[in-house]
């Protein structure tokens, strides 16, 4: 009786896991891929996160450390898609990226236009709920839907990442006021938060704004002048020696525009 409980429960346990779904769309001849979990039922009007990984990354690998996310993709009615960048890198609006993406100019707007327009059709998501987030070299690529697409994307979020400055950036600028939180940490050696030049695995990548010309440029497009209101966020976790300040601009009728300055935060 043991053993037919203890390979019982191996079989829920395996049964509950989600089916990982790795698919790709053809992109002006060459294929790009991305990767989900097929929801456990049919959705209706959802929502869909695309999280981008960082320089040299997988969207399978990102996928990993998001366990905590997906749990909620169920009650919260929300599907989470990790595409992956034109080997291991995206061409976003770095001009002096080294990737082999930037160099032969890689079509990333219409790789994300397809991708929406794939899960709207076959997946129940409404075009009205698309949410962008990403780390490093992924929060450079939310820039740029940010800058160049900001229509088809609901909110964005871009981790330890700066705006390329105006000599760096070589995107199209909509200038047109979204929703924007942008997480940086003080001691990034990578993305240097006061600016400066950015080293991608030892290669320039040109210069980057600071974090605060950053916020500024989202928050001046907004329509927002004078202070932002700082809040200080709970430290749940001493040991890290990490504190995380908050700056929020919020005005009924304006997009809200956030920075999480994380005190003593490096590159992750």
């Amino acid at each position: 009786m043991r053993t037919i409980l203890f390979l019982f429960g191996i079989l829920l346990f395996q049964s509950s896991q989600a089916q990982v779904i790795d698919d790709s769309l053809q992109i002006e001849g060459i294929y790009r891929s991305f990767h989900f979990n097929q929801p456990a039922k049919p959705l209706k009007n959802a929502s869909l996160i695309f999280i981008l990984h960082g320089s040299g990354g997988t969207g399978s690998g990102a996928m990993q450390r998001t366990q905590k996310l997906e749990a909620l993709s169920a009650t919260e009615n929300f599907l989470v898609v990790y595409p992956d960048g034109y080997k291991h890198y995206w061409n976003e609006c770095r001009k002096y990226s080294t990737a082999q993406a930037n160099k032969i100019d890689i079509n990333e707007n219409a790789f994300f236009t397809a991708m929406i327009e794939h899960f709207v059709k076959d997946f129940g998501i409404d075009p009205k709920k698309i949410f962008a987030g990403g780390f490093s070299g992924g929060g450079h690529m939310v820039y740029k839907l940010a800058l160049t697409m900001p229509a088809a994307v609901r909110a964005f979020t871009a981790v330890v990442a700066n705006m390329p400055d105006s000599a760096s950036l070589d995107c199209g600028e909509a200038r047109r006021p979204i929703p924007i939180m942008i997480i940086n940490g003080t001691e990034d050696a990578t993305n240097p938060y006061n600016g400066g030049e950015m080293f991608v695995d030892n290669s320039s990548f040109g210069v980057v704004r600071s974090t605060e010309k950053t916020f500024a440029y989202w928050a001046t497009l907004a329509g927002y002048t004078g202070a932002p209101q700082k809040k200080q966020l709970p430290d749940t976790d001493p040991s890290d020696k990490k504190t995380i300040e908050s700056y929020s601009y919020t005005q009924k009728g304006k997009p809200e525009v956030t920075l999480l300055k994380v005190v003593g935060g490096q590159h992750d």
